[in-house]
């Protein structure tokens, strides 16, 4: 059955296998054809025609009765992060970062009301949450979010804030309307934003925006540090200079490789 309101053109198994696929998620990474099913809402042969499917195509592995995604899925948002170019761009700026200050760093953009990371460079720290490529939080609890929120008109941050999350975590920050708004224009007025363990216990860190040659936030830089070996003062006082000196020496070359011609080369 199509999906209400969809338009004619929707593809609806296309849908369906990007239902199955965000499934999987690090709390449940393998799943039985029942459990895919009933997370899902679908058909038990539609569900394992689909999970078959993801198999014969390397998305997906089978085995004693289990499914689960293979690495394989990294191509499909590493296909969206190079589409960009920003990793590119960033990845050297990011590891001269990491080398000057011994901690990770990361890159995220806005969907919905979560943060999806796309770019990062860790260090080999004990973290209270583990963060690679795709990992989601809710935005508003987190550096990185609190700087893409600000940068949204007012309809648009609301628009954004009313959608659901996906990232299935509760932060442990939540702030009225009067106080979110009050940050936010906080971190709008200073270009910069910090969390103090608002997502989880021990998590630190200060975030920047990332612009293209227009002036607009694409994209949002942090610094990532734990509260047990890192003060305050020192994600503002040492990391901040430096992370706002990375975040417009990135902005700057992106700038310049998204001025340059884009030629067509015959095959």
């Amino acid at each position: 059955m199509a999906r209400e309101g969809a338009p004619p053109d929707f593809i609806e198994a296309l849908a369906r296998g990007l239902d199955v696929i965000r499934t999987f998620e690090p709390a449940r990474p393998e799943m039985s054809l029942a459990e895919v099913a009933a997370a899902t809402g679908l058909s038990r042969p539609t569900a394992r025609r689909i999970l078959l499917t993801l198999e014969e195509l390397g998305y997906a592995r089978s085995g004693d009765g289990r499914f689960a995604l293979t690495p394989r899925v990294l191509e499909l948002g590493m296909a969206y992060v190079s589409s960009m170019g920003l990793w590119e761009v960033a990845k050297p700026h990011m590891r001269q970062l990491v080398a000057q200050v011994d901690e990770s760093v990361s890159i995220a953009q806005l969907d919905g009301s979560d943060i999806v990371y796309v770019a990062r460079v860790a260090v080999p720290k004990i973290v209270a949450l583990r963060v690679e490529i795709g990992t989601r939080f809710p935005a508003l609890a987190t550096s990185l979010g609190k700087v893409l929120l600000a940068a949204l008109p007012a309809a648009e941050l609301e628009n954004a804030l009313a959608q659901p999350g996906r990232s299935g975590l509760v932060p442990r920050w939540q702030p009225d309307t009067e106080e979110r708004n009050a940050v936010l224009r906080e971190v709008r007025a200073r270009g910069w934003a910090v969390t103090d363990q608002d997502l989880a216990l021990g998590i630190r860190s200060v975030a920047v925006p990332l612009r293209d040659g227009e002036g607009r936030v694409i994209a949002a830089l942090n610094v990532n540090s734990h509260a047990a070996e890192t003060s305050m003062e020192t994600v503002t006082e040492e990391y901040l200079p430096l992370l706002l000196q990375t975040a417009g020496a990135i902005s700057a070359d992106f700038a310049r490789v998204s001025a340059l011609p884009h030629v067509e080369v015959p095959q």
